[in-house]
């Protein structure tokens, strides 16, 4: 299993959203989650990169390269990003 380090963007609670906080990784399209507090929404979005992921190697598709570029080591940590295992 590899760690991917993924640019986050997170957006504040408005009508649009439900007024949930919304989180989306734009490396992978239509990554999306949704949450009640920032800690929540960034929680559900890295189990929903997981499954992206996932999906793109159960499907045979190759990774977007931004994506596979994002390989770190196992402790490595940035702000503003989510590490996704995948």
């Amino acid at each position: 299993m590899k760690l991917y380090k993924l640019p986050v963007v997170l957006y504040e609670p408005s009508e649009d959203t439900e007024d949930k906080y919304m989180a989306e990784v734009p490396l992978l399209p239509g990554c999306r989650a949704w949450g009640d507090t920032p800690a929540e929404v960034l929680e559900n979005l890295q189990s929903v990169a997981s499954a992206f992921i996932e999906s793109y190697r159960k499907m045979g598709d190759p990774l977007p390269p931004e994506v596979e570029a994002a390989v770190v080591a196992a402790g490595d940590k940035i702000p503003g990003e989510v590490l996704v295992a995948g």
